[in-house]
């Protein structure tokens, strides 16, 4: 082992590097079990792993032996506190299904670790309220994993905003598009239930309404919302004229030319992760998209006021030809626009670095006397443009200043997903919904 020798400090290194355990192997976990075991190792080190399923499990102690680490010791969900006593973590990685998101971290809070959560860091005021009391009662945090914050281009329109390059924000256009390959994917898996995660408006929009938040220095007051499944599921396919279906797509001819359908067989990660591991746990990832049982929307449009008195009109939708977004910023000196292609992906199914990097982004500032300009900036290297990377230097690597302010607490994870439970709502009651309706935003209002 390595001494802190050339300081005159006679402790090992191992011993003052932070301590992570890992709960919920699947897909996700890769990008911090590489973090972890290879690009931060003298920062942090990786003790155990925690999962439902051990195939999975077993897997990840693969990639973290392939990072140069050595493998970690495993636990089931139920030994999840036992885990915590016997290795002794500092911090906790929550990237289970988004439904167990609140379960984790209240108990790891309670175990005395601090947290990092995926997004969204819960899917409903209950167990956003739960998380609040045990961050209260314990004294520990709460870190979010919001990536699109880091990314250069994202952090450029914060930079852009704050130095009034258009004025006052007065309102924002923005749509963001998913494909026929990453947006189907929401619908072969446990995505595809609301009461997994929430519906696409909090489990996928809740980074965009996260960026809002950041961009814009504020947070929504009110929230109406407008959705419904208008392209996947088994009806839809039948007015389409659709007249072939199957269940999932491995072992099912029909699915052989199905340009929706996913072959898990051919993609060794996929494979590994989960057609291996069905016979623990019968979870299916190749589910078909035109299949009954999808109880999220597809289709969505939201209209939200903020207390600055910026108006936002938002879309997602989960069929289209190109991967990307588009957002304009309207202000009282001017115009701001930012398109941005990515690359297509399936979650896990290839090179990590490969999920959500691009194919073009520009930002182009329009004063209101004088001629549109071209904002300049750093292009990311790696996944979502950049964007992973910079996140995990910020979680793991030596703590510095930021002037962007781009680390994200529990505060900033309430906030987001508030916008899409309350668009949920909305969808359901057919009403606008007022941010003061919601307990948590009082609470918070509060500290």
């Amino acid at each position: 082992m390595r001494r802190l020798a050339d300081f005159g400090v006679d402790i090992l290194i191992e011993d003052v590097m932070k301590k992570y355990a890992l709960v919920g192997t699947g897909g996700r976990a890769g990008l911090y079990i590489s973090a972890i075991g290879g690009t931060w190792r003298n920062n942090a080190r990786m003790v155990a792993f925690c999962d439902t399923n051990q195939t999975r499990m077993n897997y990840a102690n693969t990639l973290l032996q392939k990072e140069g680490a050595e493998p970690v010791s495993t636990w089931k969900a139920a030994q999840f506190e036992e885990m915590i006593r016997e290795t002794r973590p500092d911090i906790v990685i929550v990237t289970t299904m988004d439904r167990t998101h609140d379960d984790y971290i209240v108990r790891a809070l309670h175990a005395g670790c601090d947290v990092i959560t995926e997004k969204p860091m819960t899917i409903d005021e209950k167990r956003a309220l739960r998380i609040l009391d045990a961050i209260e009662e314990t004294g520990h945090t709460v870190r979010v994993a919001f990536n699109y914050r880091y990314a250069p281009h994202h952090s450029k329109v914060r930079e852009l905003l704050m130095q009034g390059a258009i004025g006052n924000v007065t309102s924002v256009h923005f749509e963001w598009l998913l494909n026929t390959e990453h947006g189907a994917d929401y619908f072969r898996r446990w995505h595809r239930e609301k009461r997994n995660s929430g519906g696409l408006l909090v489990h996928k929009s809740t980074h965009h309404f996260d960026l809002m938040n950041f961009w814009l220095a504020s947070y929504p007051e009110r929230v109406y919302a407008e959705g419904s499944l208008q392209f996947y599921g088994k009806e839809n396919a039948e007015k389409r004229g659709v007249t072939q279906f199957y269940p999932r797509a491995h072992g099912h001819a029909e699915a052989k030319d199905d340009p929706f359908a996913l072959n898990m067989a051919d993609n060794p990660q996929l494979k590994a992760l989960y057609l291996d591991a069905e016979y623990e746990d019968n979870y299916f990832r190749d589910q078909s998209v035109f299949s009954d049982g999808i109880t999220i929307e597809d289709t969505m449009s939201v209209l939200v006021k903020y207390q600055n008195n910026v108006q936002l009109t938002y879309s997602l939708n989960a069929y289209l030809p190109w991967e990307g977004l588009n957002v304009v910023f309207n202000g009282t000196e001017g115009r701001l626009e930012m398109k941005i292609v990515e690359k297509s992906y399936v979650n896990a199914g290839g090179k990590r670095e490969n999920e959500g990097s691009l194919e073009q982004c520009d930002i182009t500032v329009f004063p209101m006397f004088a001629e549109p300009w071209k904002a300049e900036f750093n292009l990311g290297e790696g996944g979502h443009g950049g964007g992973d990377n910079a996140m995990l230097a910020d979680l793991f690597g030596e703590p510095g200043n930021d002037p962007l302010q781009r680390a994200a607490d529990h505060r900033a994870g309430a906030m987001s997903i508030l916008t899409g439970i309350a668009g949920n709502i909305s969808m359901q009651q057919q009403r606008p919904v007022n941010f003061k309706e919601f307990e948590l935003v009082s609470r918070l209002a509060k500290r």
